[in-house]
């Protein structure tokens, strides 16, 4: 089969990808303003230890999960799902200003529990609705340009934050609201900019939570699932890096450059990684994208010097662009069209949960034994997930495991 030119495959894909793309990326540059200073400023100003960070950023990544599987029924059963993903994003804008007043840790679990909800409402809406106005051809293709786009935010928002920081003299707070403008925006643009397709209307709707219908997500799809919750252990949450930045002696403000770099490449990779997922194998990609967290995690361990954290993070990076929109298309190859929303919901549900316990574990690793056992630990889930690919991967299981 020839394989089409990069510029052809971009202009093949629907104008609602990169509408969602671009309401992705406003969105994250308002959360990445927060998130990229959050951990300095709950241990510096507000007094937290790493422990107590891990707690908070567990917490907030199990709670989108959660959510993420109601959402997706729900918009399975009502065959909408823009409208839900305007709400969450509306929630993720509504947070903002509570980062910016919090007196205490408590408002700030508040605001990142409000925020995470939100993410949870509108992610497996959104995702399905990529899945729904892309043509199975191009799927790989349009979920890692919305993650490009995305992580452009990502990388943009703690180069703001890194500006403010120096020219505000590390004034937190202004950060935080200055990262309001961008969330509305975010909420603006998807309101006006994207129409319902026509087909998920006139979807039949089912009962998504009703045992006959969760039958129909066949072992391909939990095969999937334990892939991608075995995985999250190594995915403890990005806090951890700024926490490890901070320890560079580099001044505060700087910082957030180990997310720009992070991002950056994130960014880069997410695009040409998905294109790659549709024409190779599955099983070999995710087994690359591990092996490079690996790698990650090392570097990270051996050293806190700002070029070897800054050469780390950027490899955490590349495992991301790599393997991001690689899980999500393979749930979408593997769930039925009325049952997308359901699928990317369980997923997420069980990835967050493990994410909670993976970053609460990374906190209580680094404040006991060290940051570097914190990283190892990381390695060795990765290699975890490699060995359990590599053992499920037989060429007679392939196919049902929709891991190519």
């Amino acid at each position: 089969m020839q394989t089409e030119s990069p510029i052809r495959v971009l202009r093949l894909i629907p104008r609602t990808v990169w509408v969602l793309g671009c309401v992705s990326l406003l969105m994250d540059v308002s959360s990445e303003i927060i998130h990229s200073l959050l951990p300095m400023f709950l241990m510096v100003g507000l007094g937290a230890n790493a422990a107590t960070i891990g707690v908070i950023e567990g917490i907030a990544e199990a709670t989108a999960p959660v959510v993420k599987v109601f959402s997706g029924t729900l918009s399975d059963y009502l065959g909408n799902r823009k409208w839900l993903a305007v709400t969450g994003y509306g929630l993720g804008a509504l947070s903002k200003p509570l980062f910016a007043i919090a007196p205490t840790i408590g408002i700030v679990v508040t605001a990142r529990i409000i925020d995470r909800v939100g993410k949870g409402v509108r992610g497996a809406p959104r995702d399905a609705l990529v899945a729904d106005v892309t043509p199975v051809h191009l799927r790989g293709a349009a979920y890692g340009l919305r993650q490009s786009l995305d992580t452009v935010g990502a990388f943009l928002g703690p180069l703001l934050a890194v500006v403010v920081m120096l020219t505000w003299a590390d004034n937190f707070r202004l950060a935080f609201w200055l990262a309001v403008i961008p969330g509305w925006l975010a909420v603006a643009l998807l309101t006006f900019g994207i129409a319902e397709p026509a087909h998920a209307l006139d979807t039949k709707r089912v009962n998504p939570i009703h045992w006959d219908s969760l039958r129909q997500l066949d072992r391909t799809y939990w095969w999937v699932v334990l892939v991608g919750g075995v995985f999250a252990l190594a995915r403890f949450s990005e806090a951890f890096l700024v926490l490890r930045a901070m320890h560079s002696g580099v001044p505060v403000a700087l910082v957030p450059l180990v997310m720009v770099a992070m991002n950056v490449v994130y960014s880069l990779s997410a695009y040409p990684f998905g294109k790659l997922a549709d024409t190779t194998s599955h099983t070999r990609l995710m087994v690359a994208g591990l092996f490079v967290l690996v790698v990650a995690d090392v570097v990270l361990a051996g050293s806190a010097h700002w070029g070897a954290v800054l050469t780390g993070v950027a490899l955490w990076g590349l495992h991301m662009g790599m393997t991001q929109g690689l899980l999500a298309t393979m749930v979408a190859h593997a769930a039925p069209p009325g049952l997308r929303g359901t699928a990317f919901g369980f997923f997420n549900l069980l990835s967050g949960i493990v994410t909670l316990a993976s970053s609460v574990i990374a906190g209580i690793l680094w404040d006991g034994l060290g940051a570097p056992t914190t990283f190892y630990a990381g390695a060795a889930f990765s290699v975890l997930t490699a060995a359990l690919l590599l053992c499920k991967s037989r060429p007679s299981e392939a196919a049902r495991s929709g891991l190519q």
